[in-house]
């Protein structure tokens, strides 16, 4: 995981220090939304913790694999050659047990638009996939 200030501004957009917002997630905190996972996975990517990523998605996403080596090599990859630039949310909808959110990612390599929908399994949200448009 690359070292990141805990006192930089958070790279989810709060406007928050890191360390008061996505990392408290990224330690161990359950997220109360998939909002909130929503944005802490987006930290999670600029801030390199491939093992957020993997924890936080669900087992029928089309990127699990149980080789948790290869896959975490492969999020270590996209994380080092990606510039993360900013991240604005379009839509949320929320729900007890399925919620979907919409964002654009400002990334190096172009804008990503996607709406992406969650999952929540004995009380842990998970990412599930994902539509980019």
């Amino acid at each position: 995981m690359a070292k990141v200030s805990p006192n930089i501004p958070c790279p989810c957009g709060s406007r928050k220090k890191y360390k008061k917002c996505c990392a408290i997630y990224h330690k161990g905190t359950l997220a109360p939304d998939a909002l909130t996972l929503m944005k802490s996975r987006y930290s999670a990517y600029a801030s390199g913790d491939a093992e957020y990523i993997i924890n936080t998605t669900h087992p029928s996403n089309p990127d699990y694999t149980a080789d948790r080596i290869l896959w975490k090599n492969d999020i270590d990859l996209f994380s080092q050659h990606t510039a993360f630039l900013g991240l604005k949310i379009i839509e949320f909808n929320d729900g007890e047990e399925e919620a979907y959110v919409t964002f654009e990612a400002s990334l190096s390599s172009g804008i990503l638009t996607e709406k992406s929908r969650f999952l929540k399994e004995n009380g842990k949200w998970l990412y599930t996939d994902g539509l980019i448009s």
